[in-house]
């Protein structure tokens, strides 16, 4: 762990920072920088990271709230059986349920300071799924995400920073873009507001950028998406739901359904809880995930969710300790909230986003269904003299660092009460079964088309509706 090699082929940004910023190592900042770190007050200049460090009173906004709080720590997910891997995996360390050890997010919006720190060992994978509204320069105003450092339970010898990094994110000043060596690093026990004004709507996804190929692949990562102001007009399409302002309903959609793409190579994950040094350029995905989780349990039900609690995030349910609650019957999944099944009424328009933050190319197949791409990275398929550059195809071919926003139209019920089935899965064999001769695992999931009228209206993205 302590010298993270380039690795430019895997590298999920495909820009220069992520490549840089792996030249130093912590013992290197160690003896380097620690001292200046101490004494720099206020602000100071950070060798190892590249970046600047804020004191909390310098950070935090005066003027309000933030809109969205998350919380940087480590913790455990499950991943369920499959080939034989090593020594190192299932994690003989991990506690029951558990079987991998993961550095994450948590959203903490309106938490106690005690709940807050109990949060501390309690990441989620995928990192919380947050969206936003398009700015309006009628009606200005910002969007503040603000970054908290737990620190890492399991492993209190590393006091790593954490940064929010917007990635495709435009227009945004360096101060708050979370690319350590031109922004900020929030370190154990510090507070980062970050301020937003999106002004192009899409699928997006977020990272941490402080030693980054580490802390990517170890599960600092998610989806974000931006609403068009188009949002609410009735006249183009009767959801008043859109992906873009296409002036024509051609984006428009009843139902939509985060797709977030991420990868484990099991034995960096044991390397890192067992205080050991990972060889990135040995980089092997052992287990190819969809919103956390590998099938069959990327089917499993979401966990409860407490849509009054935030306007613009999937607040997952939370005791009185703060601490998430599990889907039902599955205390395994606790840290893994959120489902990719789809579910939808036949002739219902489906929006599917998909972004990519594992290390490698994937290509996402709708088995016997269409799918119209139009959107990539943020961009809507639309020429700038109006032509539809927009298409229609089973598979999309989605790299490092990409995202796609599709639709597809649920064809007719074939009769009876139950749900018509559709595959929605990696075509790469070893990415969708995890190599496991039973075919199971992976990137995988199921669109379930009902009878019309058969499932309720979307409450939040990724809801059943049933």
């Amino acid at each position: 762990m302590s010298h993270l090699p380039s690795i430019p082929a895997q590298d999920p940004k495909g820009d220069k920072g992520m490549i840089e910023n792996t030249t130093r190592s912590r013992r290197e900042f160690l003896k380097v920088a620690g001292g200046v770190v101490a004494a720099a007050g206020a602000i100071a200049y950070v060798p190892a990271w590249g970046g600047k460090v804020l004191r909390p009173e310098a950070a935090v906004a005066a003027d309000g709230a933030p809109d969205l709080y998350l919380a940087g720590t480590d913790g455990w997910m499950s991943l369920p059986p499959g080939p034989p891997i090593g020594f190192f995996w299932p994690d003989d360390i991990a506690p029951e349920p558990f079987n991998t050890y993961i550095f994450g997010f948590r959203n903490i919006t309106g938490m106690t300071p005690t709940q807050k720190a109990n949060q501390k060992n309690k990441a989620q994978h995928s990192a919380p799924l947050f969206w936003l509204d398009q700015f309006d320069p009628n009606n200005p105003v910002d969007f503040r995400v603000q970054v908290t450092n737990l620190g890492l339970a399991l492993r209190p010898d590393l006091f790593d920073a954490h940064t929010l990094h917007w990635h495709g994110f435009r227009n945004v000043i360096p101060f708050f873009d979370g690319e350590p060596s031109g922004s900020v690093s929030v370190p154990t026990g510090r507070d980062f507001t970050y301020v937003y004004r999106p002004r192009d709507p899409g699928t997006y996804m977020y990272h941490c950028h402080v030693e980054d190929v580490e802390h990517v692949h170890m599960g600092m990562t998610g989806l974000v998406f931006v609403r068009p102001l188009q949002d609410g007009n009735t006249s183009f399409y009767s959801s008043g739901k859109y992906m873009y302002n296409d002036g024509d309903g051609s984006t428009g959609f009843d139902r939509e359904f985060a797709m977030f793409l991420s990868e484990v190579w099991a034995e960096s994950h044991w390397a890192d809880s067992h205080i050991q040094l990972p060889e990135w350029s040995d980089y092997r995905a052992d287990f190819s995930l969809l919103n956390g989780r590998s099938y069959p349990d990327t089917i499993a039900p979401n966990a409860p969710i407490d849509a009054g609690a935030s306007q613009h995030a999937l607040a997952v349910g939370t005791d009185p300790n703060g601490e998430l609650v599990a889907p039902d019957g599955r205390p395994d999944l606790q840290y893994q909230p959120h489902s990719s099944l789809v579910t939808c009424n036949a002739g219902e328009r489906v929006a599917l986003r998909f972004a990519n933050l594992g290390f490698r190319e994937q290509a996402m197949t709708l088995a016997g269904l269409q799918m119209r791409v139009v959107g990539r990275d943020a961009t809507h398929m639309r020429g700038r003299d109006g032509t539809d550059t927009s298409y229609e195809t089973d598979t999309i071919n989605i790299g490092p660092g990409e995202s796609y926003d599709v639709i597809f139209t649920a064809p007719a019920h074939s009769g009876g009460t139950g749900p018509d089935t559709y595959m929605l899965y990696n075509r790469n064999y070893t990415r969708s079964g995890n190599l496991d001769d039973s075919g199971f695992g992976g990137q995988q999931t199921e669109i379930h088309v009902y009878p019309t009228g058969s499932v309720a209206a979307q409450q939040y993205p990724n809801d059943w509706g049933i």
